[in-house]
């Protein structure tokens, strides 16, 4: 049986990544597109909930949403394909989501409302600027689907992958990695606009702060595929049996 997977991104329909990686993934599944109508990079989870939203269909079948990731995912499940699909995809991400980056990627978020719509799925990224290997990651990506095919992920979890931007003859395998750390980013720059009023931009990302082996950054590094496996619940678990004692202590 031919697995169902619904496309989606943070880069927006006309991005090249999520051309080609459904040009890719069309040739192992069936594969339906919803995605923002325009670039929605670090939109994380958020909702379009004082606006109704619109799905239109484009000339190649690609369906454009005016909201976030995360309103594509959860449109396009609910309502615009005609059975669940089997698998979330989303990217591929025009730049990496390593470490700090997950908490404010619309890709990650795409992946995450699959997930809490009960559905498994994956993020996807390369790591560079310059779209040269977006090939690369689409084939890792399919190889990647075929074996989740055979090993379903964890009910709670998702994938969180990050490919080289190289030819794909030039990656050295793949490595299962946790999540490294940035340093704090820039302070936000202060501007002028034409009229000389005050704008304001966000800094540079923070360079690696935790970054040694075992970390997506390293992976990366070392030309490695990075896939990390993410947990939707957020609680921190080990904290909740010492919080519980003083926490009791609190009169009210």
């Amino acid at each position: 049986m031919i697995m169902n997977i619904l496309l989606s991104n943070d880069d927006g329909v006309h991005a090249l990544g999520i051309k080609v990686l459904h040009q890719e993934l069309i040739k192992h599944f069936d594969v339906t597109v919803v995605a923002p109508d325009r670039n929605c990079s670090g939109a994380s989870n958020s909702l379009t909930l004082l606006n109704p939203l619109r799905a239109q269909t484009l000339d190649n079948g690609f369906i454009s949403v005016n909201g976030t990731p995360t309103d594509s995912v959860h449109l396009g499940v609910s309502q615009l394909v005609s059975s669940v699909p089997d698998l979330v995809v989303a990217g591929i991400n025009n730049g990496p989501n390593l470490g700090d980056d997950t908490l404010y990627s619309g890709t990650v978020a795409a992946a995450t409302e699959g997930r809490h719509m009960g559905i498994p799925a994956i993020a996807v990224s390369l790591l560079g600027k310059h779209e040269q290997y977006y090939q690369t990651a689409a084939v890792v990506t399919a190889k990647i689907i075929k074996r989740i095919q055979k090993h379903p992920l964890a009910t709670d979890q998702i994938l969180n992958v990050n490919v080289p931007d190289v030819p794909l003859d030039e990656i050295k395998g793949i490595k299962v990695t946790r999540l490294g750390h940035r340093h704090k980013a820039e302070m936000m720059k202060k501007m002028k606009d034409p009229w000389q009023r005050d704008i304001y931009w966000y800094g540079t990302l923070g360079q690696e702060l935790d970054g040694g082996e075992g970390t997506d950054f390293h992976a990366i590094a070392n030309n490695y595929v990075s896939v990390t496996p993410l947990t939707v619940d957020m609680t921190a678990h080990n904290s909740i049996n010492n919080m519980k004692e003083w926490m009791n202590e609190v009169t009210l």
